[in-house]
């Protein structure tokens, strides 16, 4: 049995001619001559060294494909039927809705969540209602990297961004909400943190939070991009990337205008970070007016997860977001997000481990959080139980994202008076229709009936999500998220067993 897909994949609209007589290789059994179905070989054999990353990237999300052989599928939920922990054992108090559900973490400058969440990095597709919703759900989200090369209007003098509008724009998104709850944090790369992204995010446009990308789960390495032509290729050099060949080389551009010069493509530097650049740049940034940082990790070696939590310790880091194979959001190696990482339970469970490591031995550890493939209540209840209270939230990304998409897609058709069919039973205008809206109005008034109908969709769906946490909890009789431990897990098979 092979657990990875087939050559037939969603990430370029390949399929095999005979999808059910697959070789362990992904290939049709039986492959023809005459054949010119677009399977992931034919396509190759086309589009050569594009077809590494997916060709179907643009208005959508694109995520992992292999069905791994253990998930948070192979663990039931436990439940309990005497007392209450976290709330006393009277009817009144023993209520779902006294759940506690808000977190807080921080070292130097602590940070309040609302619900035990966080939306993860992205920069791409809804975003505008992707960080309004989670100011509303009150829930720190991150900015994804290399955002910069969105912004039309930017500024670069001298190797220094002086001017990043976008960003401008993009923490007021978040702002415009803000409600005491949660960050938003741009997320800084290689490239991101030479231009200085962090200088000019804190200085003028008011970010309070920098977060440090080793890798995800889909992107071990950092994206490679083909450049259409020689003024591109040479823009994308000045802004800091790596450009091969070097498009400013004489014999290069002498090459070009003979047409005979290799297609030229941009990259983004792997981080080569380490204990002494950390110690030094955190001082910096927070002599600037940083009072939190945050690094994004993956499922690594081992070593290298340790080796960070033992960075993050001890430069007083706020939170570390490891990301687990299963997830995905953009622009990744098609195979490295199928083949690449550990999977999300599995990293959760090394996590643990090392935390406990770490712990004995008097370190103080940063928050943790986890994401990776998560967008059910159930899912983000497994992950916290497993956690024995190192995880401290769980990140929902793909998911957010598309109910951003969604709601707001509703909302057009609302305003343009096409309700949905599978709608028209609730309503005929946005007030009517979006069930949460009652809640919004709570918290911020009758001005809540104007918000954006994406970013009451995120809210919408994190407050499912939390609600649903809440009743898994009270079914344990756990009153707070904080007392999830594994004894509230039931394993399906042996390999579930042996993380517990």
């Amino acid at each position: 049995m092979s657990y990875s897909p087939s050559q037939s994949s969603g990430f370029a609209n390949t399929q095999n001619r005979s999808a059910y007589r697959t070789a362990p290789s992904g290939m049709c059994s039986l492959c023809m001559e005459g054949c010119a179905t677009p399977c992931e070989i034919g396509l190759a054999a086309v589009l050569g060294a594009q077809t590494v990353y997916p060709t179907t990237t643009g208005a959508n999300q694109i995520a992992s494909e292999k069905v791994y052989p253990l998930d948070y599928s192979h663990f039931n939920i436990n439940g309990r039927v005497f007392g209450a922990q976290g709330v006393a054992a009277t009817y009144e108090d023993a209520a779902i809705f006294n759940v506690g559900l808000a977190r807080a973490y921080g070292t130097l400058h602590p940070v309040k969540l609302a619900l035990p969440l966080i939306l993860p990095a992205l920069i791409k597709l809804n975003w505008r209602d992707y960080f309004a919703g989670a100011a509303m759900a009150g829930v720190t989200c991150m900015v994804g990297e290399d955002a910069k090369s969105k912004d039309a209007k930017l500024q670069i003098e001298n190797g220094r961004i002086t001017d990043f509008p976008f960003l401008g724009e993009i923490v007021q998104c978040f702002q415009r909400y803000y409600r005491g709850y949660g960050q938003i944090v741009p997320q800084c790369n290689v490239e991101d943190d030479m231009l200085g992204v962090p200088e000019i995010a804190l200085q003028k446009y008011g970010v309070k939070a920098i977060e440090f990308k080793f890798g995800q789960s889909a992107k071990g390495t950092q994206p490679v991009n083909r450049l259409p032509d020689l003024k591109t290729a040479l823009e994308k050099q000045r802004m800091g990337f790596l450009v091969h060949p070097d498009p400013s080389d004489p014999a290069v551009q002498k090459a070009y205008a003979e047409r005979v010069c290799p297609n030229f493509y941009m990259y983004s530097r792997l981080p080569l970070w380490d204990e002494a650049f950390f110690a030094r740049r955190i001082a910096e940034l927070r002599e600037l007016g940083m009072e939190n940082v945050y690094f994004k990790m993956a499922g690594y070696d081992p070593a290298d997860m340790e080796r960070v939590l033992r960075i993050a310790a001890a430069n007083q880091v706020d939170m570390v977001t490891f990301d687990g194979a299963g997830g995905g959001s953009g622009y990744s190696p098609c195979h490295m997000m199928n083949e690449w990482c550990l999977p999300t339970v599995t990293l959760e469970s090394e996590l643990v481990r090392i935390a406990e490591g770490l712990q004995r031995e008097g370190l103080t550890l940063p928050a943790i959080s986890l994401t990776g493939g998560f967008a059910s209540e159930s899912g983000v209840f497994k992950a916290l139980a497993l956690g024995g209270g190192h995880i401290t939230a769980v990140g929902l990304c793909r998911a957010s994202m598309a109910a951003a998409m969604n709601a707001a897609q509703v909302g057009k058709l609302i305003e343009a008076g096409n309700v949905p069919e599978h709608l028209r039973k609730y309503g005929a205008s946005v007030q009517e229709i979006f069930a949460d809206l009652p809640d919004l109005r709570a918290l911020y008034g009758t001005e809540a009936d104007a918000f954006p109908a994406g970013a009451i969709g995120v809210y919408s769906f994190l407050h499912k999500i939390a609600f649903g946490v809440q009743h898994f909890c009270a079914l344990n009789r756990k009153f707070d998220v904080s007392l999830l431990d594994k004894t509230d897990l039931i394993p399906l098979t042996q390999a579930a067993r042996e993380l517990l």
